[in-house]
């Protein structure tokens, strides 16, 4: 990832009040380099947070919480984990089944493990 890459909305902005992927509205939307992305959507109607993380080829992990003030928190913990994630992934995915065990399987099992 370029060294001036820095989070900024995704698509413009133009996902904020859709649909998310889990049923919520999406409230937060923003993606790193082309390469990450980190969502979150809510329903205060039935106190549904959601937060999606991605790295183009690599993952697609959700997250639920209770409340807002957690899922904020979280949301702002994930961001810098997933810059440092994706920095040490080959950009766009593996090139075969060995390299994404070998140089993925343990990046994204420690990252996984430190946000269930």
């Amino acid at each position: 990832m370029s060294e001036s890459a820095s989070w900024r909305p995704f698509e413009g902005g133009s996902t904020l009040g859709l649909s998310g992927s889990q049923g919520g509205t999406i409230t937060w939307d923003e993606e790193y380099g082309g390469q990450a992305r980190l969502t979150l959507e809510q329903d205060e109607s039935r106190s549904f947070h959601a937060i999606t993380c991605g790295i183009t080829g690599w993952m697609l992990h959700t997250r639920f919480f209770g409340g807002a003030s957690e899922a904020f928190a979280a949301f702002e913990e994930m961001r810098p984990a997933l810059v440092e994630l994706a920095s040490r992934l080959p950009e766009g995915g593996p090139r075969n089944a060995q390299e994404g065990a070998r140089v993925g399987g343990p990046l994204l099992s420690a990252f996984l493990a430190r946000f269930p």
